[in-house]
């Protein structure tokens, strides 16, 4: 079996993807001297949240994830982030490929909701590899990357942001099922509103109504949207 080694080397967001996407730098090295022809490899990386401290800011919005801190004992467990394939072409002893991960910012989906909370630091990232080595001084010797590879990265918070704001630049996202987005449309086409952010500022309006000092006040009961 061909050993190899992994290291991840940095990340960084790709300011020319044509979505949010991650690239991390991952150096591959074999036992000097050896031939690798190729190399199919599978990534899977994890968030692990539990290896990083939190502010009681950050702690109070991720309540809904992970519930309150006294629970966070057995609650805070690893959090799913993304499986990539990246094919390695052929070197001799070490080599450094980019392993691109795309991204969402669907607060439905626990790993955005998870970076959503967060205000600073860095997000301990653990990578797990398998997959197929192609290897052999003469020919080919067809081999499984083993189970128990992996490796580590910081992602730090800072960079997460910085690729959301320049794909959803002040934004964040909403999925709705299709017959409410249906209600919603003949709501704002009914009444002409330019734009989903007026449509709901009207509903919000028509709910709480916004004083003369712009805060919100609370309306009698049995009022709203008609």
């Amino acid at each position: 079996m061909t050993d190899l080694g992994f290291i991840c080397t940095g990340v960084r967001a790709d300011p020319r993807a044509a979505g949010p996407t991650l690239v991390l730098r991952l150096r591959i090295t074999a036992d000097p001297g050896t031939r690798v022809h190729a190399l199919a490899l599978r990534c899977q990386l994890r968030l692990q949240p539990a290896r990083r401290g939190y502010s009681d800011a950050e702690g109070a919005r991720l309540t809904d994830l992970f519930g309150e801190r006294s629970r966070w004992g057995t609650t805070l467990n690893p959090i799913e982030f993304a499986q990539v394939p990246v094919m390695v072409p052929g070197f001799t002893s070490e080599t450094e490929v980019d392993v691109v991960v795309p991204c969402t910012y669907d607060v439905d989906i626990a790993s955005a909701r998870y970076f959503r909370a967060l205000d600073e630091g860095d997000v301990p990232l653990l990578l797990l590899f398998s997959g197929t080595v192609f290897s052999g001084p003469a020919g080919f010797q067809v081999t499984p990357v083993p189970w128990d590879k992996e490796a580590s990265v910081g992602l730090p918070v800072s960079v997460w942001r910085e690729m959301m704001e320049q794909h959803f630049p002040g934004c964040g996202w909403l999925r709705l099922p299709g017959d409410l987005m249906d209600d919603l449309l003949a709501f704002r086409t009914g009444r002409a509103l330019p734009s989903w952010e007026a449509t709901v500022r009207t509903l919000l309006d028509a709910v709480e109504p916004a004083g003369h000092d712009g805060e919100r006040t609370a309306v009698p009961t049995g009022e709203g949207v008609r």
